[in-house]
């Protein structure tokens, strides 16, 4: 395995909350599954991606979990496109801004 250096960039993930722990108020099949969290921060000693680590988040705050990621970027999604939304958008400009937006 690739040794991890103390001070990289990483992700952990932490389990919250196993299956039964969770609350009786949601979706069966979210009730069979545990309530997982990512969190990004600093390595605070050498490890090995599948060990469990200590990081320092950009607040200063300190978590542990299971290391799944050195250097992870930050990427956001949105969801697929949806043709929809651009007629909404549409019509939403209309009736704000008059037919010069339409």
């Amino acid at each position: 395995m690739i040794l991890i250096k103390n001070n990289t960039w990483v992700q952990i993930e932490k389990i919250v909350l196993k299956p039964e722990e969770r609350t009786g108020n949601i979706p069966e099949d979210t009730k069979k599954v545990p309530l997982r969290m990512w969190v990004k921060g600093w390595l605070q000693a050498d490890a090995e991606m599948g060990q469990n680590v200590i990081i320092t988040t950009v607040t200063g705050r300190l978590e542990g979990g299971l290391l799944v990621a050195a250097n992870p970027s930050f990427t956001l999604n949105y969801g697929d496109f949806v043709p929809e939304i651009q007629e909404i958008d549409k019509i939403v400009k209309k009736a704000l801004y008059g037919a010069r937006h339409g």
